[in-house]
């Protein structure tokens, strides 16, 4: 079958400091390569729906790396952009332990995929074809320059031209752009946008919308920018490393729950990438059954949380046990 879902943004390698050391301590790094966008890419891929992911690389080898990596999951790459100008981008991560926080250092400025301008890309050829569904990107591309800004617009209106679902993810960034830059930005880009999935912190942050409860923040979205779908996903830090993880959904004036996992955690970047993945897949395999979404988006997360790295290695047969209650602490043999 052909590619049913396309996403786009920026993918980074990243370069963690191990055994907890600060990163001004590391002696080395562990290499991964992520981005909010081909995380989203490879879990749906994995999942059993064939997926492509769009950018602009830097053509030497740590563009091929991160094209490697995620084409190794099987995702389709043959749209991605390449330049021998501009340079990856890379953040470092340093993992935390009660009291200290985990952290994050970008190191990200004058990369490819924002210094892309309008007419990089071939939209329409991208999303030629029959079997494409569904267009996805996140708050994070935009933030990264007013060029990158002006490509998603262009890219989501060309997808929505091109009668594609459109859904966003809308990760709010304080390290990348102010509230206010976010809310003018992603309030226009709302316009084009089906399924909107985010966390209740930042659509206060992004858009000020604030409720007693997630349900009726989620029924708030829905009604102000007539999403189809709204997605927000609920994390409870019992610890650094322990995690009680849910969502809920909002589609019609309904709402859509599902089970609370207990983590223990392996590595959280990426776990909400994962929910998105999930979410679209149990969302598109069922022909629109948000429960189903949530439901997958949760599972899928709740298991790529325990693998190191960005991206997922969740299988579906792990996914739909977990879902039917077949999660164990014992070793499968």
């Amino acid at each position: 079958m052909g590619v049913e879902v396309v996403t786009f943004g920026e993918t980074m390698i990243r370069l963690s400091a191990p055994d907890f050391n600060r990163l001004e301590q590391a002696n080395s790094f562990e290499v991964f390569v992520g981005g909010s966008e081909s995380n989203v890419a490879v879990c749906v891929q994995r999942l059993g729906i064939d997926t492509a992911f769009v950018t602009r690389l830097t053509d030497n080898p740590l563009g091929r790396m991160v094209e490697n990596k995620i084409r190794e999951h099987g995702v389709d790459t043959s749209d991605i952009v390449w330049t021998d100008e501009d340079r990856v981008g890379k953040y470092f991560l340093e993992y935390g332990a009660n009291p200290r926080p985990s952290s994050v250092i970008y190191d990200r400025s004058n990369s490819a995929i924002s210094k892309a301008k309008k007419g990089v890309f071939d939209w329409k050829e991208v999303f030629a074809g029959g079997d494409k569904t569904l267009f996805h990107t996140s708050g994070i591309t935009p933030a990264l320059s007013k060029s990158a800004s002006e490509v998603t617009k262009e890219a989501m209106k060309a997808a929505k031209d091109a009668g594609l679902l459109v859904s966003v993810d809308l990760n709010y960034r304080s390290k990348l752009w102010s509230q206010e830059e976010a809310k003018e930005v992603m309030t226009e880009l709302m316009e084009y946008t089906d399924i909107l999935i985010t966390t209740e912190e930042d659509t206060e942050r992004v858009f000020d919308i604030t409720g007693e409860d997630y349900s009726e923040v989620a029924e708030q979205l829905a009604r102000e920018f007539k999403f189809d779908v709204v997605a927000i996903t609920l994390r409870d830090n019992v610890s650094m490393w322990r995690n009680d993880w849910a969502a809920i959904a909002y589609s019609e004036g309904e709402v859509y729950k599902d089970m609370t996992y207990e983590l223990e955690l392996v590595d959280r970047v990426g776990g909400g990438d994962s929910f998105t993945g999930g979410f679209l897949y149990g969302y598109l395999a069922s022909d629109g059954d948000v429960q189903q979404g949530v439901e997958y988006g949760n599972a899928s997360s709740s298991v790529k949380q325990t693998n190191p790295g960005d991206m997922s290695w969740a299988s579906l047969e792990e996914v739909e046990s977990l879902i039917e209650g077949g999660g164990r602490v014992r070793i499968s043999r």
